[in-house]
């Protein structure tokens, strides 16, 4: 058996398991490293809270050198309205894995109140739909293509798949906390049922927290935490700490884990290095690099991600500048 068959088979198990097995299922949802600049796919709550119109855009080029990895992109926009006691977004994204393609587009509206004198409390709806295509036919299930057919890839899935999720943010300019359910309709993926199991959209569910500390004039701390959960998979969580120096650069880390307890040597999915450049005052650059640490990281050692955020209105008196959030 070759490696690179080996690998397709691999990535093809490993989609099964993401979309179907009630007995072991994986994260569905898109993973970005730098979470923090893709808020709006997370939490609906969150549009408007930048206070100006604000466009981001992520690329993640999942385990680098494996054939049929993961491939995202995602932008994002979002902006105040009626004296900013409302946000609006918008959501589009393209993922790739194999030989599985999605496309979505998602709105949210978020209705903005102040609790304090620099506190505001957001509560935010999404819908949208995406279209999920999955060529199970093409699917190589044995290494001279001649093994006997699995019911499970004798028919390809093709389907629009509606949603709508919700979510909360609470925000000043020093701190941020969030909990969100971003899809809450559990579509039917396939036809195929492999006993009383069938392949379903699961729910996730996602907390987020971070502050600023401000450590002398010129340097702030940025730590922040993205806990994750997909039903039926281990809780998860990022950790991650960046350090600001001027207002215009900061290096960091972060470490994924996909499980609280027993922390073994694969229980640590990747550590991951981070740089992001403000490069004016409205234009920020962001890359990420994923070092792998479970079981995969022979196969699959790196992944990198890019991003890039443009901000509209930024000069006028009510802006704070920089944005941490």
């Amino acid at each position: 058996m070759s490696n690179q068959f080996s690998i397709k088979r691999w990535a093809v198990a490993l989609l099964i398991l993401g979309v179907g097995s009630s007995q072991l299922r994986a994260q569905q949802d898109k993973m970005f490293s730098q979470y923090m600049f893709n808020m709006t796919a997370i939490n609906p709550a969150y549009a408007g809270s930048r206070d100006v119109l604000s466009m981001a855009a992520l690329y993640r080029n999942q385990w680098t050198g494996v054939p049929g990895a993961p491939q995202t992109a995602t932008f994002t926009m979002d902006m105040p309205l009626n004296r900013e006691r409302v946000g609006v977004g918008l959501q589009l994204y393209g993922d790739k894995f194999g030989e599985m393609q999605e496309a979505g587009a998602f709105v949210s509206y978020a209705f903005r109140m102040k609790v304090g004198n620099r506190s505001t409390l957001a509560l935010g709806l999404q819908g949208g739909a995406s279209s999920f295509r999955w060529d199970l036919t093409r699917v190589q299930t044995s290494p001279d293509g001649t093994g006997q057919l699995d019911p499970a890839f004798a028919t390809n899935i093709s389907k629009v798949l509606p949603n709508f999720g919700t979510g909360i943010y609470l925000s000043n300019d020093k701190s941020y906390i969030g909990v969100s359910v971003p899809r809450l309709i559990k579509n039917r993926l396939s036809e195929y049922a492999s006993g009383d199991y069938r392949s379903v959209q699961r729910r996730h569910a996602y907390a987020t927290a971070g502050f600023v500390i401000g450590v002398s004039p010129v340097v702030k701390l940025k730590p922040s935490v993205l806990v994750k959960y997909a039903e039926g998979a281990p809780l998860g969580f990022d950790a991650n700490v960046n350090v600001w120096f001027a207002d215009r650069i900061a290096i960091g880390t972060s470490i994924r884990r996909n499980q609280f307890t027993s922390w073994t040597p694969y229980s640590t999915d990747a550590i991951v290095g981070l740089l992001e450049v403000q490069l004016t005052d409205q234009f920020r650059f962001g890359y990420a690099y994923d070092r792998t640490m479970n079981n995969f990281q022979r196969i699959a050692p790196n992944s990198h991600e890019i991003m890039l955020r443009y901000e509209f209105g930024i000069g006028k008196s009510r802006i704070l500048t920089p944005r941490y959030f």
